[in-house]
């Protein structure tokens, strides 16, 4: 049925994943009548199955334990890593409004942080470069305190990313996994408590109560906005937008109107699943899989443009790319596991169909892909194999194959693992070329041993080094040889977590027309925003923190707050 005019909210988003929702919480802080309208059954989109991590120098986290940095050494860091592409209002925006964003949340909502105090920027040896300190992530939550209503609408943690469905976070409780495979007590004694307690979630509840990265985030803004009376109305499609004039007054959906006496935000995931999209704008050869859910198509794209938006392609690169492998299942279907931490562990090396490396590969996982697809020839898959040797695999998980006590034999039979005696025998099980793999380890292990890396420098900035392991024993931890057989690999092709081209926005978060000139009560934030930094990837958490920031900074110019005030 039609809401009437008089009794629909001041505010409408569209999609429930981080940007969205943080423009809802903030709205209903401010006093607004908010309706978020999401198309899927569940709520969170490619947020909840990320790891919660968001880039957002300058926070109040930091200054508690005495990090307090100079904003313009920030600028300079996005300067070296952008060079033209940096979009400078809206980076300026972003760099104001982010730790007013994370204090905001912190002391007025159900969503509290921890502080990445040492999450290195990726480009170490760039001017300005951090080593900790700029990221934060939501604190670890428990569903039942979170209540039924919030466990109705939360999507489940992405199976791939987790340990039977139990969710890691990065930091100590990754570390004590890692270190129990090496039969650390402590690390054995941490891992025994988690998974236990989640074995007797899963008989009492049929789902795992402890939630971590995007769960908790999705879980801790779901509890906030409801706690503020932010309605949200989950399987609800966005089909049109309501125009009054030039300004936009609310949404069609299948059911009806939905009126908005401010505005709307778009905040739909941008489009990983737009198939036409993706031929148009992503590089030619470049089979793509992306880690967003389904409903992550480009609605929210096309309802932009529906108003005259421009969607902006001038971008360094279209989408937030991130190396996968597919895993296969019994019945058929495929999951999608995104490499992130195994390719910085000493003793595993990224090569090509000749058997040549072609990246640093303890590098973000972007430039990962972004390598792959350079380094391919024209006319070739763009794929690669990550290989790894006997003593790698018990010690690290390769992909989804976990380390020592899991059994490697469930992915040996179903293919997704490679194994071979000799690297010349894994070469040819993957059609590789033989001997380029053979000559590459030999002279990777020869830099290895020393703790270099000629060939691409890898280990030579803090965010390898701390991606590698001091306890492995060499000489640099993000370097070993790999020489004990038998060897493994795993095939490896791009991937994505989101897009990166999007609606052009101002540094108020409000859609642009051909002209530059904003669409009157339209405003977009999350992947339906186009990059802040120009397709670059400077750091871990560059989606999820301008998500948060611009959904914040849409909710306040709707609530009529100059972004300029303190929060």
């Amino acid at each position: 049925m039609t809401i009437p005019r008089d009794e629909g909210p001041d505010v409408v988003v569209v999609g429930a994943g981080a940007g969205g929702l943080s423009a809802a919480v903030t709205a209903a802080h401010r006093g607004l009548r908010v309706t978020v309208l999401e198309r899927a059954d569940v709520c969170g989109g490619a947020t909840a199955w990320s790891g919660g991590w968001m880039w957002a120098p300058g926070n109040p986290l930091a200054r508690t334990d005495g990090v307090d940095e100079d904003p313009a050494g920030f600028r300079a860091y996005l300067a070296a890593v952008c060079g033209g592409d940096l979009d400078d209002g809206r980076v300026d925006a972003f760099l104001d409004a982010a730790p007013r964003m994370v204090r905001f949340f912190h002391q007025n909502t159900a969503l509290t942080f921890t502080p990445g105090a040492r999450i290195n920027d990726v480009y170490g040896d760039l001017p300005g470069a951090g080593t900790g300190h700029r990221s934060v992530a939501p604190d670890p939550a428990d569903l039942r305190a979170l209540g039924p209503d919030v466990a109705a609408l939360l999507r489940r943690q992405l199976y791939e990313t987790s340990f039977l469905g139990m969710g890691i976070m990065a930091g100590p409780d990754l570390a004590g996994f890692l270190s129990a495979s090496r039969g650390d007590v402590r690390g054995l004694a941490h891992a025994t408590r988690r998974v236990t307690r989640h074995v007797a979630d899963l008989v009492r509840y049929r789902r795992g109560q402890q939630l971590v990265n995007g769960t908790a985030l999705v879980g801790r803004l779901l509890r906030s906005a409801l706690d503020l009376g932010v309605v949200i109305r989950t399987g609800t499609p966005v089909t049109g937008l309501l125009r009054d004039g030039g300004r936009i007054t609310g949404v069609e959906t299948p059911s009806g109107s939905v009126t908005a006496g401010r505005g709307v935000v778009l905040a739909a995931g941008g489009f990983p699943h737009d198939r036409d999209r993706r031929a148009a704008h992503f590089p030619t050869g470049a089979e793509h899989h992306t880690l967003a859910p389904p409903s992550a198509d480009g609605a929210g794209i096309t309802l932009g443009e529906s108003a005259g938006g421009r969607l902006r392609t001038d971008l360094a690169s279209p989408a937030a790319w991130c190396p996968v492998s597919l895993v296969p299942y019994r019945g058929g279907r495929t999951g999608v596991f995104p490499h992130i931490m195994d390719r910085a562990k000493p003793g595993s090396i990224g090569v090509l169909s000749s058997g040549r490396r072609f990246v640093n590969e303890a590098n973000g996982y972007h430039d990962y892909v972004s390598a792959m697809i350079a380094a391919t020839p024209d006319g070739e898959p763009v794929q690669a194999w990550q290989i790894a040797d006997a003593r790698f695999v018990r010690r690290y998980p390769l992909g989804m194959a976990k380390p020592r006590p899991v059994p490697l034999a469930p992915y040996l039979r179903s293919g997704y693992l490679t194994r071979g005696a000799t690297l010349a025998e894994l070469a040819r099980n993957c059609g590789i070329d033989p001997g380029g793999l053979e000559s590459a380890v030999a002279t990777f292990n020869e830099g290895a041993r020393r703790g270099e890396d000629p060939e691409f420098g890898r280990g030579t900035t803090p965010f390898n080094r701390s991606g590698g392991d001091p306890a492995a024993g060499y000489p640099n931890p993000s370097l070993a040889p790999l020489e004990r057989g038998p060897f493994y690999a795993v095939r490896v092709l791009p991937g994505s977590f989101g897009t990166f081209a999007g609606l052009a926005t101002d540094a108020r978060a409000r859609v642009l027309d051909d002209a530059g000139e904003p669409v009157p009560g339209l405003y977009a934030a999350g992947c339906d925003q186009a990059s802040v930094f120009g397709g670059h990837y400077p750091a871990g958490g560059i989606n999820l923190g301008p998500a948060m920031t611009f959904g914040w900074i849409a909710a306040r110019d709707l609530a009529g707050i100059d972004t300029e005030v303190a929060a």
